[in-house]
């Protein structure tokens, strides 16, 4: 689950460490997976989040946190993501270190692949 993100390009979070030194020193634009073991990450966010870089515009760096494997960096990149409450899986837009564009579960749950893909290209066609 966690090698599908990986295997795509997203770099994976592990420590809150890695997490403060990507977050505190962002400049241009950033995707941020918070992958879980969920149904709905498996069959909509991931999918989701590998189709939307597909065409056009896309964030110049691609990052992953697996909630419930590494908690504590999840637990860390949470902070960036306030004031959303947890939320997983998620995915979030930054740039210049700045939250612009969130998906929480209740945009992700019940939602095809190709929906999210399309909501994450038209933030990209705005921020990236």
């Amino acid at each position: 689950m966690a090698q599908d993100l990986t295997n795509y390009g997203f770099e994976a979070l592990t420590t809150p460490a890695e997490v403060e030194q990507v977050f505190e020193n962002q400049e241009g634009t950033a995707l941020l997976v918070v992958n879980s073991v969920c149904g709905c990450a498996a069959a909509m966010a991931r999918p989701g989040a590998k189709r939307s870089l597909e065409n056009g515009k896309k964030p110049a760096k691609l990052y992953t946190v697996f909630a419930g494997v590494d908690a504590e960096a999840t637990a860390k990149a949470r902070e960036y993501l306030l004031p959303y409450p947890p939320s997983s899986p998620s995915i979030a837009l930054f740039k210049d270190g700045k939250l612009v564009h969130f998906l929480e579960r209740r945009h992700i749950e019940g939602r095809p692949a190709e929906v999210i893909a399309e909501n994450l290209k038209m933030a990209y066609e705005q921020y990236c």
